[in-house]
């Protein structure tokens, strides 16, 4: 079984940073992607960022600009920097692991951290 453990959610005035952390441990057969989403309440989760094994990122809607995802995979570990929050950005953020081991893409999320965006 994969654990995942997330940190460094909080609150922030509108305009701050936060730098998010995501480690992951336990059964990891294959890794082939870490990275984040988030959620608000009666909407879709939605991509934030995504790292691939294989170097590939992946950011969701408009956020390269403000958000940054950068990874460990030698320890099993992602990150996402996001800078210049907006109240917007306010949403538990969900971080994934992505196992290829076996021969199926099986993914693992976090708990999620709350991320508030607030003056």
């Amino acid at each position: 079984q994969v654990r995942i453990v997330e940190s460094g959610g909080g609150l922030v005035q509108p305009g701050g940073s936060l730098r998010l952390s995501c480690a992951a441990s336990g059964n990891i057969v294959s890794l082939y992607a870490m990275g984040w989403y988030r959620q608000v309440p009666g909407k879709q989760r939605e991509l934030v960022a995504s790292a691939t094994i294989s170097g590939r990122i992946s950011y969701g809607d408009s956020r390269l600009d403000r958000f940054t995802i950068s990874e460990d995979f030698s320890r099993n570990t992602v990150y996402l920097q996001m800078n210049k929050l907006r109240p917007e950005d306010t949403a538990v953020y969900y971080c994934h692991l992505d196992d290829s081991g076996s021969g199926a893409i099986s993914r693992t999320w976090g708990q999620g951290t709350q991320v508030t965006v607030s003056s």
